[in-house]
């Protein structure tokens, strides 16, 4: 079952750290670039091959010490062809290497659209998991806990999302007195009932941000079975103590992603002086050690058992 299969890595690898892959090619070390453009062009062919080979490289230096990956379409799919095929290689990239790997598309609409997209990406064996979008209504994400269950795959659905902007519609409240997130949550809740694994945690979880930790309590509560998703630590401003009610007392319940926090550690304050951006895949291996750390720490502080 997905579930147990991603709480057995997160046990294996002693790290709830998933590392969001999102290339910016501004942002991509020249060296990369160089070797790319002189292979494939200065072109859209050239961008897409930096992509891979820069996500190549993060990939290498992380994947024994983090249980999954998490690709952003969007980052791929604004190169056309080129960058659905960096999107569709490093995915293979990291699956080859043992890493879980899920496709971060964030998919809503109605059911017989829905089931286009689940048919892309659940029914892909490259993918172990996608994230959804339930606001439109429980009906078009079904299609999505269908074919997870029937292909053994998980899907994250969005419940209270770590943008600032998320308050505008998820933060209001109903005719029952309870927020739209809220009411959300209860009908995820109720759906990750149907793939439930054997350590009680369900393949239909929820992405919760860390950047609203109240919200994360009262939510871990409410969904007792979904596994949550948890975007928003680190660049998005999402502290240690901001996840910490994300995790139930034996330190499971929660993957926390970092992407540009971790991809780009080697530009940050902390790790620039240390790492030069050849060595650019081991500042990301140091900065996932240390969220790591400082993540048990903070489960240990807690009393919780640390992963």
């Amino acid at each position: 079952m997905f579930i147990d299969r991603l709480i057995e890595n997160i046990k294996s690898k002693k790290s709830p750290v998933v590392v969001g892959l999102d290339p910016r090619i501004e942002m991509t070390p020249k060296f990369i670039k160089d070797t790319a453009f002189k292979k494939r062009g200065e072109n859209i062919e050239g961008v897409g091959e930096a992509l891979y080979l820069f996500n190549k490289g993060i990939i290498d230096a992380v994947y024994d010490i983090v249980p999954a990956v998490k690709i952003q379409v969007a980052f791929y799919e604004a190169y056309g062809i080129e960058g659905f095929k960096a999107f569709f290689k490093t995915a293979e990239y990291a699956k080859n290497l043992g890493l879980m790997v899920i496709a971060d598309v964030k998919r809503g609409d109605i059911q017989e659209v829905a089931k286009m997209y689940s048919k892309a990406y659940l029914q892909n064996q490259l993918f172990d998991a996608i994230t959804v979008n339930p606001y439109m209504g429980e009906d078009t994400i079904m299609p999505y806990v269908e074919d997870a269950i029937k292909y053994d795959k998980g899907i994250f659905a969005l419940v209270k999302t770590s943008n600032k902007g998320s308050k505008d519609i998820q933060d209001i409240k109903t005719a029952t007195g309870e927020y739209v997130y809220q009411r959300v949550a209860k009908i995820i809740n109720r759906i990750s009932k149907s793939a439930v694994g054997k350590y009680g945690y369900s393949s239909i979880g929820a992405v919760v941000g860390a950047t609203y930790p109240e919200e994360a309590k009262v939510l871990r509560k409410e969904m007792p079975n979904c596994f949550f998703l948890v975007p928003g630590y680190g660049a998005q401003g999402g502290t240690v103590e901001d996840i910490m009610d994300c995790f139930d007392e034996n330190g499971l319940g929660a993957i926390i992603n970092s992407s540009r926090s971790v991809i780009y550690a080697y530009q940050s304050p902390y790790w620039k002086d240390v790492y030069s951006e050849y060595e650019y895949a081991q500042a990301a291996r140091a900065e996932v050690i240390l969220m790591t750390g400082m993540i048990n720490n903070g489960l240990v502080k807690r009393k919780y058992i640390a992963c």
